[in-house]
């Protein structure tokens, strides 16, 4: 069964997607959801480099995705 989610894109993948947010369906892991937005969009960085978060908490890459969740990839920050 599919779920909806709302994903939220910072920095470098909102450039690349072109929008901030986006409801996507999906039904695997939270891991298949990004290569399957970073293939759509060409998003240059790998899972590895990113942190992901539902609903506001830190969660694992393994985690289903939940219908009707938020869904935030966040990109290393630089600066200071």
């Amino acid at each position: 069964m599919s779920a909806t989610v709302t994903v939220l894109y910072f920095a470098s993948l909102r450039d690349a997607a072109g929008r901030d947010r986006e409801e996507v369906a999906s039904d695997g892991d939270l891991g298949s959801l990004y290569d399957a937005l970073r293939a759509r969009h060409g998003f240059a960085l790998p899972r590895e480099r990113l942190r992901v978060a539902v609903d506001g908490a830190f969660v694992r890459w393994d985690a289903p995705v939940r219908d009707g969740s938020e869904v935030a990839f966040i990109p290393p920050v630089s600066g200071g």
